[in-house]
C-alpha cells in the first residue's frame, strides 16, 4: 500500500513538473508583454509584471498592418474549414460506398500520396500554373483536401446503420440531401474533431504566406509575427509605427502580438476539447 502511494506521489510530482515546463514559457511571455518595456530590459521579471502596461497592447491594434493581418488569418480560418470539412466529409462518403467504381484504386492512389510529394518546387509551380500565387485562394484550394482526414471520416461514415439512408432514399432523397441532412448531423464529433485540426492548422500556418504570398496585404497574422521576430518587416512596420512612443520596444510588440495570435486559440479549445476527445475515441474503437 506504501509503495503504491509512494508511486502516485512520483507521477503526480512528475505531471507537475511537466506542466511547470510546459506553460511557464507561455506564462512568461504573458508577463512580459504587459509589463513595461523599458522596465522589462533590466530583468528580474519571473512570475507577474513589475511595471503594468497595456501600451504594448495598444500600439498593436493601432498598427494597421497588424489588424490587416489578423482579418486576413480569421477569414482564412473559417473560410478554410469550413470548405476543407465539407469538401473531405462529402469525398469520404463516396469512398465509404465499397460498391463504388474504382474505389480501391482510388484509397490506392491516395495512400501512396501520404507518403511521398512532388517536392516544393513543382508544388510552387503548379500553384503559379493554376493562377493562385499572390491570392487568398491558395489558402483554401490547396488544402480542400485531406487524405489522413478522409480516412477518418470514411471509417466513421461506414459504422453509421445503413437503414438510415435507405429510409431517406424511399422518402425520395438522393445521395447529396442524405449526405447534407442525415449524415453529416450525425457526425457532429468527428466534424468537431477534424474542424478542430484544419482550424489550429490554418490559423498557425507561416509557411503558405512567406513562400506563395507577395502582397504584404494578404499575409496572414503567422507570416507577419515571422517576419517581425526574424527582422525582415520589424524595422518598417513595427519600429516606424511606434517611434517615438514611450515604454515601447520593438521586443515587446512582439511578445504583445505573440500573445494575441495564440488567445483565440486559446480560448477556442476547450469549447470542442469534449468533441475533440470522443471524436477521437470513435476513430481508435471504429478503426
Amino acid at each position: 500500500m506504501k509503495s503504491s502511494r509512494l508511486g502516485d506521489y512520483i507521477i503526480v510530482a512528475v505531471m507537475v513538473l511537466i506542466c511547470v515546463v510546459t506553460l511557464y514559457p507561455v506564462w512568461y511571455t504573458l508577463i512580459l508583454s504587459f509589463n513595461d518595456a523599458q522596465d522589462a530590459m533590466l530583468g528580474g521579471i519571473y512570475l507577474w509584471p513589475r511595471k503594468f502596461s497595456m501600451e504594448s497592447y495598444r500600439q498593436v491594434f493601432l498598427d494597421n498592418a497588424i489588424v490587416r493581418a489578423f482579418t486576413v488569418t480569421i477569414f482564412r480560418t473559417l473560410i478554410g474549414t469550413v470548405a476543407s470539412v465539407f469538401f473531405t466529409a462529402m469525398v469520404a462518403y463516396a469512398f465509404s460506398k465499397r460498391h463504388i467504381l474504382g474505389n480501391k484504386f482510388y484509397l490506392t492512389v491516395g495512400t501512396i500520396t501520404m507518403f511521398f510529394g512532388g517536392g516544393l518546387i513543382p508544388y510552387f509551380i503548379l500553384l503559379q500554373s493554376l493562377k493562385l500565387y499572390d491570392t487568398f485562394l491558395v489558402y483554401i484550394i490547396p488544402g480542400l483536401f485531406s487524405f489522413w482526414n478522409c480516412i477518418i471520416f470514411m471509417t466513421f461514415f461506414r459504422e453509421l446503420p445503413v437503414g438510415l439512408e435507405e429510409s431517406a432514399k424511399i422518402d425520395g432523397a438522393n445521395d447529396f440531401l442524405i449526405f447534407v441532412w442525415v449524415v453529416l448531423p450525425l457526425s457532429m464529433p468527428i466534424i468537431a474533431t477534424i474542424s478542430l485540426f484544419n482550424g489550429v492548422g490554418h490559423w498557425n500556418d507561416y509557411f503558405s504566406g512567406v513562400m506563395f504570398i507577395n502582397n504584404p496585404d494578404l499575409q496572414p497574422i503567422q507570416t507577419y509575427l515571422f517576419r517581425q521576430i526574424n527582422g525582415a518587416s520589424a524595422t518598417r512596420s513595427v519600429v516606424g509605427a511606434v517611434a517615438g512612443a514611450t515604454g515601447i520596444s520593438t521586443t515587446s510588440m512582439r511578445l504583445a502580438t505573440m500573445t494575441v495570435t495564440t488567445a483565440p486559440i486559446i480560448c477556442i479549445y476547450p469549447f470542442l476539447q469534449r468533441y475533440f476527445v470522443k471524436g477521437v475515441m470513435i476513430g481508435a474503437i471504429k478503426g
